[in-house]
């Protein structure tokens, strides 16, 4: 299933890792049009997963992972094909964000469907941390093959990576889903669960730092390139890109062993503010010479994700037995919409404050990225108010 989880990640992220040198020129595109075009994908994936995710409490998710795969290997092989303007872009994108919201939750449902308990946490933090190796080889690839021979081939060679999580899918043997517990895309039972709450919107703001960075992170180290001829003999872009994904899987890991071993909603926390102390670093030292961003854009490859896999191993383990799949649909669409509204946030910011080319303008766009990830920490403190009320009240 993570390798499947890789192969459906090999379309993820190319509009970002081709739309600087490639889709802005060839479009006229501004920074706020580039950052919407490559949410798209996050948006149709937010519209998407509430039904097909919800849906996994009824059917076996294999049938909606098999489909959900499909989907997204057909629209990202369309947008190579055909997709020759801004709008079309947008649309096709959209499209195989749709298919990965088939892909994503309904394979972790998959998987957990057929875990004993005692193995979810550290297989959920596996599969979920497996995310940025995809991410990783997507942007590896995208750009290599963007670079060499034109970007629609780009589309065409991720386009056939889910193919893998077809192949992985049709291994696994069916598996009768556990009687839901309410009506489809009724998400009260999880809006009352507050444990469960805290994760998903702390979930929120991660996502919304790490889609923002993974849109904006190769025209960020582009921009220092330009300004310091160092930074392309330390990293180029398309180094940049890999480097900061892959770290993701054994950050991810760690984060999720350190919350096993100190508590999760204390090490959450810390990795959240941190993370935010990080992007501020970054961005007020954007004129800074390359080889100290270079340290600095490791480190928040590190702190980025290293909450990952103990969010999303926190909200199945909160969520309630018969509920799991509406859980992880809300979970998912707070997540992506976030996520969405990240990429074109900062592209807006950059805009107003000087333009991908200035200090002023990265500045602007760490700093929107600190304050998403800031809220974190305050929604896990909210999930957890009622229990130290409740605490203190038996105390007395």
């Amino acid at each position: 299933m993570c390798v499947g989880q890789v192969g459906n990640l090999l379309p993820h992220v190319v509009v970002p890792a081709v739309m600087v040198r490639h889709l802005i020129p060839a479009w006229g595109l501004t920074n706020a049009q580039a950052g919407l075009m490559a949410s798209a994908y996050a948006a149709g994936y937010m519209l998407a997963v509430p039904v097909l995710a919800s849906l996994t409490d009824r059917l076996d998710a294999r049938g909606i992972l098999l489909a959900g795969s499909l989907a997204s290997a057909a629209a990202t092989l369309a947008f190579g094909a055909f997709v020759d303007s801004y709008a079309a872009a947008v649309v096709v994108w959209g499209l195989a964000g749709i298919g990965f919201a088939g892909a994503y939750m309904p394979g972790l449902k998959a998987l957990t469907d057929r875990l004993e308990p005692g193995d979810v946490s550290r297989s959920v933090t596996l599969y979920t941390s497996s995310y940025s190796l995809g991410v990783g080889l997507s942007f590896l690839v995208a750009q290599l093959v963007a670079d060499a021979i034109g970007w629609r081939w780009a589309f065409f060679a991720t386009g056939l990576g889910p193919l893998l999580m077809v192949g992985a899918a049709l291994s696994t043997k069916p598996v009768a889903p556990a009687a839901p517990s309410g009506r489809l895309l009724d998400f009260r039972p999880v809006l009352a669960n507050r444990p469960a709450m805290g994760y998903i919107l702390g979930y929120g703001a991660h996502c919304f730092e790490l889609y923002g960075m993974r849109t904006w992170i190769v025209a960020f180290w582009g921009y220092v390139a330009a300004r310091d001829p160092s930074a392309s003999v330390l990293l180029d872009p398309v180094t940049v890109s890999v480097v900061v994904s892959v770290l993701a899987m054994p950050a991810s890991i760690l984060g999720n062993e350190l919350a096993i071993r100190h508590g999760r909603h204390r090490t959450l926390a810390t990795i959240q503010v941190l993370s935010a102390a990080v992007a501020l670093a970054i961005g007020a030292l954007a004129a800074a010479p390359a080889p100290l961003l270079a340290l600095l854009v490791l480190v928040y490859a590190i702190t980025v994700p290293a909450d990952s896999g103990a969010l999303t191993s926190g909200m199945s383990a909160a969520a309630a037995p018969g509920a799991r799949g509406v859980t992880m649909a809300l979970h998912s669409t707070v997540g992506f919409g976030l996520s969405a509204l990240a990429g074109w946030m900062v592209g807006v910011a950059l805009d107003a404050w000087g333009g991908a080319n200035s200090a002023s303008g990265w500045f602007a766009g760490f700093a929107v990225l600190a304050a998403g990830v800031s809220c974190g920490p305050l929604a896990l403190w909210w999930s957890r108010a009622p229990r130290a009320s409740s605490a203190r009240n038996e105390e007395r």
